[in-house]
């Protein structure tokens, strides 16, 4: 059994909280919009995430070492971004949506929000290639409604996000997957800012500032990139833990 073990650095009050989910999916769409996130609204690290299925490596930023999966949290703006740059192998999937969750009812948060690269042939033929949501209730349903958003009808919601809507539905709590359309001919980028855009639709009590999203967007997708190519020789090695 794969086990993720959650590292307190500090206690915030997060009541009411909305979580985002920046765990890799498809793509890096959900990893460059929660970077963003975590700039943009100053928020501070609470906690680290580790396993012994996880890469053995350390991210540094500003000359420090930080753990390779991440909590960053506000206690004023109510916002949790989960956080990680590293390729999610499968196996991690289910673990780390139920760690996720837990942790998130553990804290009294109120919604989880987990957008994903959804490639643009998996919508339904004749549907305009809009960012769409999946509520896991019915209360997560009616916020994707009365902000405007469409519902997605149909299709197939994979990893974290799709195990985080199953468990959200089964404990009777707030998650929103939304569907962020990925094609060939438009950077990722482009796709993140979409998601960042429909995260501040959904998020009324954080202000995004939209302007700047577009380019400081792009620096951290080129951030991303370099460490993406740094990891490759980790990441071409057999999953972590598969000798134990």
């Amino acid at each position: 059994m794969v086990e993720v073990e959650i590292r307190e650095f500090k206690r915030m009050k997060l009541d009411g909280a909305t979580v985002i989910d920046g765990f890799p999916s498809v793509g890096l769409v959900n990893t460059i919009a929660a970077n963003y996130l975590v700039a943009m609204l100053n928020l501070d690290q609470v906690a680290a995430l580790d396993s012994d299925r996880f890469p053995a490596v350390s991210m540094i930023y500003a000359s420090k070492p930080k753990f390779p999966a991440r909590i960053y949290a506000s206690e004023e703006s109510k916002i949790v971004v989960f956080l990680s740059e590293f390729r999610i192998q499968p196996h991690l999937y289910r673990p780390l949506a139920k760690t996720l969750l837990n942790w998130s009812k553990e804290q009294d948060c109120s919604l989880i929000i987990s957008p994903v690269g959804f490639p643009a042939e998996l919508f339904p033929v004749g549907e305009e290639l809009s960012v769409q949501g999946v509520g896991s209730t019915d209360r997560a349903r009616e916020r994707i409604i009365s902000n405007g958003m469409k519902q997605l009808s149909f299709g197939m919601i994979p990893g974290i996000s799709g195990q985080l809507l199953n468990e959200g539905r089964w404990a009777d709590f707030d998650v929103i997957a939304l569907t962020v359309p990925i094609q060939p001919d438009i950077p990722e980028v482009k796709a993140a800012v979409r998601a960042v855009e429909a995260i501040d639709k959904l998020v009324p009590e954080i202000e995004i500032d939209i302007a700047s999203l577009d380019q400081e967007a792009e620096r951290i997708a080129e951030r991303l990139s370099a460490l993406r190519r740094q990891a490759k020789p980790i990441e071409s090695q057999p999953p972590w833990g598969v000798y134990e």
